[in-house]
């Protein structure tokens, strides 16, 4: 039996959904426009019974002895509410990707031909503690015309329930469908299969979390998912490079938000500069409280200066550490660096720091991820940074996008084709 002719909270939920989503997609701009506007005030509007409903899941999360770094992410605060009410406001201000036309042409036979943006449809989100995802996630697939499942841990349920309560409402009282926007419910894994599982009513899975959940959810789902990367990003110091431009750039792709998936976890140095640049780079990563796990010529050059090194082992080159450590080794040439990068990267971003074009060409060319930077932190690789105004997520996969999506990467296209009559031969 399919997904699709089952009957359960989960594909009733996704029915709602793909309801919804067919109301939705021939609107205007204005209408979705003004359900956004309407989210962010009410989201200000009702910023107590939210806050209360937060409180809950973090009185949970502290009794569970949680990570502080943790529970900071869980909290919302009246400020944090605002500044999500004005982030809306922006997505409202955003260029609207539907009905966009990609291509278009007069045929040779006057059939006339256009590809057009449309929304994807029902998208579905999974997501870990964070609820300010609740509205994030809602409120881009909503401007690109899309319906949304939203999945969060039983962490924030709480809160994602107050959360969707004020945006449903928000919804309704603009004139669209409320089950434009809709929870999935359960807080068991057993309703998280069930939406993995909805083929034919869901239309994509976005997860947004650890490397277990996206893991599981790419290799577990039926529907098409696209995965949002976790990021093993290397910074490569080639032997050309400006060191202090070098040293610059490896503590900001480290050290400026280690816990985000665009921050450097590996460095790989040029074994031609490496007696200048390690000493250096070993003291500004302990002044910014980096701990770095080398090889042997790290090690002896943190032995030298007084740093301290841990020994790297295999397991260090494949962490994604999210934290103040970064593994680090020396290499014989740039080909040396990409190999490594080849085989332990996550597919994010990759860094070259380098004075030579020919260098940086080439390493652009052999480095398969989905930003390559040169000259540049790991950490721009974002779709605020990139000037996309907002993103849903950074894909780390080859279809159907690729690195940040923004607006135009939660709609699929269509053919519209129009003739006077034709037929044919």
């Amino acid at each position: 039996m399919s997904s699709a002719s089952q009957t359960s909270p989960v594909t009733d939920t996704a029915r709602r959904a793909k309801e919804a989503a067919a109301a939705l997609a021939p609107l205007q701009r204005t209408a979705r426009d003004g359900a956004l506007l309407a989210i962010a005030d009410a989201l200000v509007a009702r910023t107590g019974e939210i806050v209360e409903a937060n409180a809950a899941d973090v009185d949970r999360a502290r009794a569970a002895g949680t990570a502080d770094s943790i529970v900071d992410r869980l909290t919302l605060t009246p400020e944090r509410i605002a500044a999500i009410a004005s982030d809306v406001r922006d997505v409202v201000a955003l260029p609207d990707p539907v009905g966009e036309v990609v291509r278009g042409s007069t045929l040779p036979n006057g059939l006339e031909l256009r590809q057009v943006r449309v929304p994807l449809g029902v998208v579905g989100i999974i997501y870990e503690a964070r609820p300010n995802v609740t509205v994030d996630a809602a409120v881009l697939c909503l401007k690109a015309g899309n319906a949304v499942l939203l999945r969060g841990s039983s962490s924030a349920y709480s809160s994602n329930t107050a959360l969707a309560a004020v945006l449903r409402d928000a919804v309704a009282s603009a004139g669209l469908p409320a089950d434009a926007v809709q929870l999935v419910p359960g807080e068991s894994r057993d309703s998280v299969k069930e939406l993995m599982r909805a083929r034919g009513l869901v239309d994509v899975l976005i997860p947004r979390g650890g490397a277990s959940l996206i893991k599981a959810v790419v290799e577990e789902s039926t529907v098409p998912v696209i995965e949002t990367g976790t990021g093993n990003c290397h910074v490569y110091v080639d032997e050309h490079a400006d060191l202090d431009m070098a040293v610059e750039i490896l503590v900001n792709s480290k050290a400026q938000r280690p816990s985000v998936c665009n921050a450097a976890e590996t460095v790989l140095v040029h074994s031609g500069v490496a007696d200048a640049f390690l000493p250096r780079a070993l003291a500004a990563l302990e002044k910014a409280g980096v701990t770095v796990h080398g090889d042997g010529v790290w090690a002896k050059a943190g032995e030298a200066g007084g740093v301290d090194v841990v020994p790297a082992t295999e397991e260090d080159w494949a962490t994604e550490y999210l934290s103040y450590d970064i593994a680090a080794a020396v290499v014989p040439s740039l080909d040396a660096a990409v190999e490594h990068i080849r085989r332990w990267t996550s597919g994010h971003t990759e860094a070259i720091v380098t004075s030579d074009t020919s260098a940086a060409r080439r390493f652009v060319s052999l480095v398969d991820s989905t930003a390559v930077m040169v000259n540049a932190s790991t950490r721009f690789t974002d779709g605020g940074q990139f000037g996309f105004g907002a993103e849903i997520g950074i894909s780390t996969q080859k279809l159907h996008a690729r690195g940040p999506m923004g607006l135009p990467e939660l709609t699929s296209t269509k053919y519209v084709v129009t003739g006077e009559g034709h037929v044919r031969d």
